[in-house]
């Protein structure tokens, strides 16, 4: 893994910047938002794609997810699950300085510094205890929007499930926003990534009913689990849904597989 203080990261990282600069100033409009509804010119592939991960999901990720959450007791899987969110928060503190919102960048400092050292590296919360603000989850997709660029077509990634066109390409140059990622020798520097894959293990397990019900009983799984990322994915970079709106902390789904990535 590339040093974080080293030349060749730091040119790597500002490489990706750039590029995600260039996408900024030369994005294209999007068509007119619509309440619970995507721009989709790419359906016949994505409904492809949502098949493979409705086959993947029903072959490995459920049954692994339900084995793991029934293997381990609820306090374990919320320490696991405190500890991966705590690992992710240097690359919400570098997604607000991108998007100047250096309150939220100094408050999640804050709480990551009281969480990992009173709170044993994340495993506990005493921030939120001592009443502290809560961590913005910043991620690249919504700096992308703050910059001005749209939502783009809607896309089913493999494995990763609902996103944009936009958030695709936050996901990726998410991989590179966190200093850890840089900072933490070989092997050390993959824990995030194990730790984010525990979470969501644990999520799908202990989810399963409300996952289930998403994918394997709605008339249209596709339309559903597009819906709910759509409707969510807008309410938490500000945008209105109007009457159509859906209780972020209902998205199972889009919690499932949008935190892969954070490391």
């Amino acid at each position: 893994m590339i040093n974080y203080l080293r030349p060749r990261g730091l040119i790597k990282l500002l490489l990706v910047l750039a590029l995600a600069g260039v996408v900024a100033g030369c994005a294209r409009p999007t068509a007119p938002r619509i309440p619970g509804q995507a721009f989709d010119p790419y359906e016949s592939e994505n409904r492809r794609m949502h098949e493979f991960n409705r086959s993947v999901d029903r072959a490995l990720i459920r049954p692994a997810g339900k084995g793991y959450s029934d293997f381990l007791p609820d306090d374990i899987e919320s320490a696991i699950g405190r500890f991966a969110f705590n690992l992710s928060i240097p690359s919400a503190i570098v997604n607000n300085i991108l998007q100047g919102n250096m309150v939220g960048a100094t408050e999640d400092t804050f709480r990551l510094l009281v969480n990992t050292t009173v709170g044993l590296g994340g495993v506990f919360d005493p921030a939120t205890e001592l009443g502290m603000p809560a961590a913005t989850d910043a991620d690249f997709g919504q700096t992308l929007h703050t910059w001005g660029v749209g939502e783009g077509a809607y896309m089913e990634l493999p494995f990763l499930g609902p996103s944009t066109e936009r958030d695709t390409l936050g996901k990726f140059v998410d991989l590179f926003t966190n200093p850890l990622t840089y900072v933490l020798p070989n092997p050390e520097n993959y824990i995030g990534t194990v730790a984010s894959v525990s979470s969501r293990l644990s999520d799908r397990g202990r989810y399963s009913e409300t996952v289930d019900s998403i994918l394997y009983e709605s008339a249209d799984s596709y339309a559903q689990a597009q819906s709910l990322y759509i409707q969510n994915r807008r309410f938490e970079l500000g945008i209105g849904s109007g009457d159509t709106y859906v209780d972020p902390n209902e998205d199972v789904y889009g919690d499932l597989y949008g935190g892969l990535n954070d490391e």
